[in-house]
């Protein structure tokens, strides 16, 4: 990465969220303190040396419960003295590689366009040391970098989080590394899931009943068609029109079709072992999972 000590730190905030992350911190912040304006961390407790090794590496840590990922962004974007209008929102496990650092150092020195207000980065998902790049899970674009003052942020997401823009987004060309290292053992990634399954269960209930009540009361004279569902729209659109479609198919079919469908046809096979265990894992136990305990909502 090219020098740019003389020329002040980027226009721009990093924010991580942690839990017990000794294992995963010190590579997210390495080296972020001397490159960016400032770099907070959000802990929720953590009980081994997460804390100090991120103060070591020049981050302010402020504590706060944790409640959904949602919640704590929202908390953290809001009270955390933030004085840029851009934030990087990364979690623990996750790095930029030398290559995106420059993309980014070269994007920010030269200004980037008022009307954009997020800019997407591609994932390379690690899984027990492996690169998982088929399946059709690499690329992967997430929205992680934003203007402050265009994000919103959905509370009513209780598995994961997902920042929304009102201007226009960019895609950038060089990898995100996520590289959870807590979840080597594997019985730590299958609790994880066991836990996200239930969660995932009653947010796919209560989306499919929002969804109902809007589509009865939808006036296609005034529709507003901003942040909708869309194929062919930026990464997280897409992500909302097939989730919806997947809301439609039968319980338990679903699975099955989806693990076909990554580990054969998009080749999913060609990870190798890890690459079996992760798509089989993530494509097809966790989602009949959620299908159980989706099944049991809907009985009750």
């Amino acid at each position: 990465m090219a020098d740019t000590a003389g020329a002040g730190r980027l226009p721009l905030t990093l924010v991580v969220l942690t839990h017990n992350e000794a294992l995963n911190i010190r590579d997210c912040l390495k080296g972020m303190a001397d490159w960016l304006t400032a770099v907070f961390v959000v802990d929720s407790g953590s009980t081994d040396h997460t804390v100090d090794i991120a103060t070591s590496l020049g981050a302010a840590v402020y504590a706060h419960p944790f409640e959904t990922h949602a919640r704590q962004w929202r908390w953290a974007l809001e009270t955390l003295p933030i004085t840029t209008d851009w934030v990087l929102a990364l979690d623990a496990d996750q790095q930029l590689l030398p290559e995106l650092r420059e993309e980014l150092d070269a994007m920010f020195r030269t200004g980037i366009e008022p009307h954009v207000s997020g800019l997407y980065l591609n994932r390379r998902q690690i899984f027990r040391g492996r690169w998982i790049r088929h399946g059709g899970y690499y690329p992967k674009y997430l929205l992680k970098i934003f203007r402050k003052g265009d994000v919103t942020i959905d509370e009513a997401d209780l598995v994961d989080h997902h920042f929304v823009v009102s201007g226009e987004t960019r895609k950038l060309r060089y990898d995100l590394v996520e590289d959870n290292r807590n979840e080597a053992a594997i019985a730590v990634w299958t609790d994880k899931h066991n836990r996200y399954a239930a969660r995932q269960a009653r947010q796919e209930m209560q989306e499919r009943k929002e969804r109902d009540a809007r589509r009865a009361l939808r006036d296609p004279l005034n529709d507003d068609v901003s942040n909708q569902p869309k194929l062919f729209g930026n990464p997280d659109e897409r992500v909302r029109w097939l989730k919806d479609v997947w809301s439609g198919l039968p319980l338990f079919v679903r699975p099955c079709l989806y693990v076909t469908y990554r580990y054969i046809l998009r080749m999913g096979f060609l990870d190798g072992r890890e690459g079996f265990i992760f798509h089989v894992l993530q494509a097809f136990w966790y989602r009949l999972l959620v299908d159980i305990n989706l099944s049991e909502l809907r009985k009750a």
